[in-house]
């Protein structure tokens, strides 16, 4: 085939494939300018070849496309420009739909230097491939992909809270559970302190008859023949009988009055465990405040001394035993807080139809990157192992339940103050277990 044949081949394939196809020499004369981009320019063969390319299209990144031409004819090899480094090359319409996604044809840039017989580039040529479909294609599946891990991100969201809720559930199970075995025991040991009392009652009426039997021998003591006080003093030698007297009915009533404390703590324990309740009933606050401090002594005795500022409270329609395990989660947190020994102060008052219950301490504070996390299922800034983290989320529910709501002021190195604000009736329906 002649070299004039193969040109004209050339050229007919050039013209008809769907691939736009142009050269330039390296002063950017074009030299070649197929049909498709005759077609997509709108600038026919004509009209371009022997111009210059940025002459006739001023639009094209020139600075770009001399670095490349240039680059092509110093290394006399081929560059690739894919159509997501470079979305396109000459801003052509698409013929896709608008609902494409796409604003111009997306295009595969290849540049192939055309090198002479002694190997040295004189132009490069540049194919223009349409690759619009591709592009919106991968668009498209980019878009699903981003999509479906916003789905998974949510489901994963959702199932954290599940896992939340079902702790909290069976937190409050475990709550229940405790609570109930601890009003059994009360109940058991009500029984036993019930006949010991009884028996400390005759006990004392027994020893005061046996005083006064005593009292009647000792009166005759010196009437009795010589022998026969030779022989009593003689068994009653070393014994105090007045201390024996006295000390007799000092054990009696510290032993009563002993008995009286362990039930008032059995009955403080019966009020604060009643974890069964589910309706709200009228309930003095200050009562459920001293029983839950009857209930958690053993945590804070040796931590702190509580201070009591009682205000003036009307009963409130509350869940009591819900309500106690609040007083007991901040009291204990207040009571580990503090390094060392400090100061406890639960102060309570009216504002309007809403009470609220204060519990301060001088600890060590909350960091403020922290406290707005305090609240979270299982967050916790104890040392490992020393907390679970559901205490303060667990009482955030009950108040919210309540109608109310808990604040909190911190100040590091000072102390916390958890204020737990309670309507005088809370809204229907009635709070729930």
């Amino acid at each position: 085939m002649s070299a004039m044949a193969a040109d004209a081949l050339g050229s007919f394939i050039a013209d008809r494939v769907e691939v736009g196809v142009f050269a330039v020499d390296l002063d950017f004369q074009i030299t070649l300018w197929n049909r498709f981009m005759a077609t997509h320019s709108r600038h026919a063969a004509a009209d371009v070849l022997g111009k210059n390319l940025f002459e006739c299209f001023p639009e094209l990144p020139r600075n770009w496309m001399e670095r490349k031409v240039r680059h092509v004819q110093a290394l006399r090899n081929y560059a690739f420009t894919s159509w997501t480094q470079r979305p396109y090359l000459f801003r052509f319409d698409h013929n896709r739909p608008i609902t494409g996604g796409v604003d111009a044809m997306r295009q595969n840039c290849t540049f192939l230097p055309v090198k002479n017989a002694v190997g040295e580039v004189e132009q490069v040529c540049v194919t223009v491939q349409d690759v619009t479909d591709t592009a919106i294609a991968q668009e498209q599946v980019e878009r699903s992909l981003a999509a479906l891990e916003r789905e998974k991100a949510e489901q994963r969201k959702l199932i954290r809270q599940l896992e939340q809720a079902n702790n909290q559930v069976m937190q409050s199970e475990k709550l229940a559970s405790i609570g109930q075995l601890a009003a059994g025991v009360a109940h058991e040991i009500n029984n036993p302190i019930g006949f010991v009392n009884s028996n400390l009652g005759s006990l004392a009426g027994y020893a005061n008859e046996l005083m006064t039997v005593l009292d009647a021998y000792t009166g005759i003591h010196d009437q009795l023949p010589a022998e026969v006080q030779a022989t009593v003093a003689q068994q009653i030698d070393g014994i105090d009988l007045a201390y024996l007297r006295d000390d007799l009915a000092d054990l009696i009533a510290e032993s009563r009055d002993g008995l009286d404390r362990v039930k008032r703590i059995v009955q403080d324990l019966k009020d604060f465990s009643r974890m069964g309740e589910t309706q709200t009933q009228p309930a003095d606050l200050h009562h459920c405040l001293d029983s839950t401090l009857n209930v958690v002594a053993n945590e804070i005795k040796y931590k702190a001394d509580v201070v009591k500022c009682y205000g003036e409270l009307p009963d409130i329609q509350c869940v009591a035993s819900q309500l106690n395990q609040v007083f007991m989660n901040l009291l204990v947190n207040a009571a580990q807080a503090i390094d060392g020994r400090g100061t406890i102060t639960i102060t309570t008052g009216r504002e309007g139809e809403q009470v609220f219950v204060a519990v301060r301490d001088t600890g060590s504070g909350i960091a403020p990157d922290k406290l707005n996390r305090i609240f979270d299922p299982f967050f916790t800034t104890k040392p490992v192992g020393t907390g679970t983290g559901l205490g303060l989320s667990v009482s955030y529910s009950i108040v919210e339940r309540h109608g109310g709501r808990i604040a909190v002021d911190s100040t590091v190195g000072e102390g916390t103050e958890f204020t737990v604000w309670l309507p005088v009736r809370p809204p229907e329906p009635a709070a729930a277990a």
